[in-house]
C-alpha cells in the first residue's frame, strides 16, 4: 500500500515537472516562462521529495528531504522575482497580449522604484 502512495507522489511530481518543461517551450515571453517554471517546478520537486521521505521511512532521510523542500519553497519565488526585475530593468518587453504595465514610468534612473509618498509629494507641487 505504501508503494502505491510513493508511485502516486512520484507520478504527480513528474507530471508537474513536465508541465513546467512545456511552459518553458510554449509560453510567449520570459515572464510567463518564469512563472510556469517556478510554480510547477517547485510543486513537482516537492512531490518527489515527499515521495523519497515516504519511501525510505527514516528520520534522517525525511529531515533532509523536507529541509531541501523548505529551501526550494523559500528560494524559488525570490529568485524568480529577482530575475524578473532584472529582465524588466534591462528592457525585456512582455508579450503583446500584456495590456497593463503597472511599473511603466515608476522606476527612477538609479533603478529604484518610486514610493507612494514621492508621487503624492509631486502631485502637491
Amino acid at each position: 500500500m505504501l508503494e502505491w502512495l510513493v508511485y502516486i507522489l512520484v507520478l504527480g511530481g513528474v507530471f508537474f515537472l513536465f508541465i513546467a518543461a512545456i511552459g518553458v517551450v510554449r509560453m510567449p515571453d520570459l515572464y510567463n516562462r518564469m512563472h510556469a517554471t517556478s510554480k510547477a517546478g517547485t510543486l513537482g520537486v516537492g512531490l518527489i521529495l515527499v515521495a523519497v521521505a515516504v519511501f525510505y521511512q527514516e528520520l534522517s532521510v525525511a529531515a533532509r528531504a523536507l529541509s531541501i523542500l523548505a529551501f526550494i519553497v523559500l528560494t524559488a519565488p525570490v529568485a524568480a522575482h529577482a530575475l524578473g526585475r532584472a529582465a524588466y530593468l534591462s528592457g525585456v518587453k512582455p508579450c503583446k497580449d500584456t495590456y497593463i504595465d503597472e511599473l511603466a514610468g515608476h522606476y527612477q534612473a538609479n533603478h529604484r522604484l518610486e514610493s507612494v509618498e514621492t508621487e503624492a509629494t509631486q502631485r502637491k507641487l
